[in-house]
């Protein structure tokens, strides 16, 4: 999944989105730790996938703390 496309979802999507990659990630490593994945570098991308979308849930709330806080100054 592109930044792009991350930047476009809505916060409840983004958290839901993230669940479901999560778990998506964690059969992947299950099943490979079973029997090798065809191809490995699959765990790679939804690893990366999941750190673009704890990213951006994290700059969203970095984001809204500032604005916070300039509000009530």
């Amino acid at each position: 999944m592109k930044q792009e496309v991350i930047r476009e979802l809505s916060t409840p999507e983004l958290i839901e989105r993230l669940d479901e990659e999560r778990m998506q990630l964690n059969k992947l490593k299950m099943n490979h730790a079973v029997s090798p994945l065809e191809n490995p570098n699959k765990i790679k991308a939804y690893r990366r996938t999941v750190a673009r979308l704890v990213t951006e849930l994290h700059k969203r709330k970095l984001e809204s703390a500032a604005a916070n806080k300039a509000n009530k100054q």
